[in-house]
């Protein structure tokens, strides 16, 4: 489905299309940069702010852009201080997005490490079996300026509270596309909204502290080897085998592991960086020791670093997280074959993290 807006989001022009906009109407092209800087470094809420601009000028940017084109339904906080956000578009859909937060030993909240995930669609039609993002399927794509005001929201709710906010364009230390919906099926809008985020005019935010996560779709993957940014790439592999993931993840029958792989080795020696395989444990699905020794030789061949996640119950279905001996177990396979891995005890839990469950709550509820 395509939605068109009544206003584009200003959070989708480049600077470079703001420039030949602003020309088009009559108004020096100097001006796009001003507007840029209200609004990714001084984080503007409405156009009246922008004082260093001719109230002419303020008003045909109300008239030709919509500087919020989301807004704020629900904000959640954990016990762990995972913050999630509810985020309405105009058309009435739902988003998610997550502020997930590490704070680092013997400092306080405000020098913890931040990471942002982000949403790419309303829904999602990719049906990976134990995500709540797909469950009522896929409604559209959001825009480039959709994703991008998502990290506005994030930007104002730090900078209420963290002093480093005023010291930095952005409070937060890593991006990870991760949440609702499939990133590379939205590939158009993606890329533009990620090269505004990394932009010095935008929110200057690095390349390589930005990860697209992929259920795994070939062509894209190697699209993404072929742009010039260093953008990191996380793929949810989640089954070893192809009858594993197959059960899990339907994708799998379009791009079987013999196409995958490969394709994730390329991006590997195209960018020179090491790929992270996600791999969600799920009890007597894919936490055997077989799967373990599957694994092993992927991410060896790949020299790729593996993020255990342990299952985040999902209301509805029927998966369940294995015990802490199991993912024990798994994990120190792994390890004691030489691979780089790490594993993600929950966070979130208590304020339903998992992407799509507080959508999936609050529908429900209605």
């Amino acid at each position: 489905m395509k939605y068109t807006p009544a206003k584009p989001p200003i959070y989708g022009e480049s600077l470079d299309s703001l420039q030949s906009h602003l020309a088009a109407n009559g108004e020096p092209k100097f001006r796009a940069k001003q507007v840029m800087d209200w609004l990714y470094k001084k984080r503007a809420r409405n156009w009246d702010e922008m004082t260093n601009l001719p109230k002419s000028l303020r008003e045909k940017l109300a008239d030709s852009f919509d500087i919020a084109p989301s807004k704020r339904v629900l904000a959640k906080e954990s016990a762990d201080e995972t913050e999630k956000l509810l985020l309405q578009m105009d058309d009435s859909s739902m988003i998610e997005t997550v502020v997930i937060r590490a704070p680092q030993i013997g400092v306080g909240q405000e020098s913890s490490r931040k990471t942002i995930c982000i949403s790419t669609q309303v829904g999602c039609a990719y049906g990976c079996k134990f995500c709540a993002s797909g469950l009522a399927g896929w409604k559209r794509d959001l825009s480039t300026g959709e994703i991008v005001s998502q990290l506005i929201h994030v930007c104002h709710l730090e900078d209420a509270t963290t002093q480093r906010a005023s010291e930095e364009i952005a409070s937060f230390d890593n991006i990870v596309v991760m949440g609702m919906g499939e990133p590379m099926a939205n590939y158009k809008n993606l890329i533009p909204a990620l090269r505004i985020l990394n932009a010095p005019w935008g929110l200057n935010f690095g390349a390589r502290r930005i990860t697209i996560s992929t259920s795994g779709i070939v062509p894209r993957i190697l699209e993404l080897a072929q742009e010039p940014e260093q953008f990191r790439l996380a793929v949810s592999l989640h089954g070893a085998t192809n009858p594993v993931r197959e059960q899990i993840m339907p994708i799998n029958r379009k791009y079987p592991l013999e196409q995958l792989v490969p394709a994730i080795k390329q991006y590997g020696q195209s960018k020179g960086r090491m790929v992270t395989l996600e791999f969600i444990l799920i009890e007597e699905i894919n936490d055997t020791l077989e799967q373990a020794d599957a694994l092993i030789k992927i991410a060896l061949e790949l020299k790729a670093h593996v993020n255990l996640i342990p299952y985040n119950t999902v209301d509805g279905l029927e998966w369940r997280r294995p015990s802490i001996a199991r993912q024990d177990t798994f994990y120190n396979r792994l390890k004691n074959r030489g691979v780089s891995t790490t594993i993600r005890r929950e966070k979130g839990h208590d304020i339903a993290a998992a992407c799509g469950q507080l959508k999936l709550k609050m529908v429900n509820s209605e």
